[in-house]
């Protein structure tokens, strides 16, 4: 395996979103940030994480640019069936709400014109 974070190999960064593809990267930057200060103020204990962050970071620019370019898919995400139900529920309640205030409606002009 490539150096580099377990968690960021490029078969889980397939299964990622842009959006948190796009997370990830700021992660990784604000890791590299945080080591280099270390480097540069002798607190570094690791200077191998440098590294593997750093191809992180790579690596995920590459999938972004893949996905750009059509190279690689960018994962459907299947809304959950709890959510769609609700959604559901709730457009028929809006349904609901708009006949009502047109029957309200409807009664109003009926009376002003008796």
């Amino acid at each position: 395996m490539a150096i580099g974070t377990k968690e960021l190999a490029s078969v889980e960064l397939d299964t990622f979103d842009n959006e948190k593809l796009f997370d990830e990267l700021k992660k990784a930057k604000e890791e590299l940030f945080n080591l280099r200060f270390q480097s540069a103020t002798g607190q570094l204990e690791s200077h191998g994480r440098l590294r593997a962050v750093k191809r992180d970071i790579a690596r995920i620019y590459t999938v972004l640019r893949e996905r750009e370019l059509g190279i690689r898919a960018t994962p459907v995400v299947a809304p959950a069936p709890a959510k769609a139900e609700k959604a559901e529920k709730k457009t028929k309640k809006a349904k609901a709400a708009v006949e009502s205030t047109d029957d309200a409606a409807a009664e109003a002009v009926e009376t002003k014109e008796a």
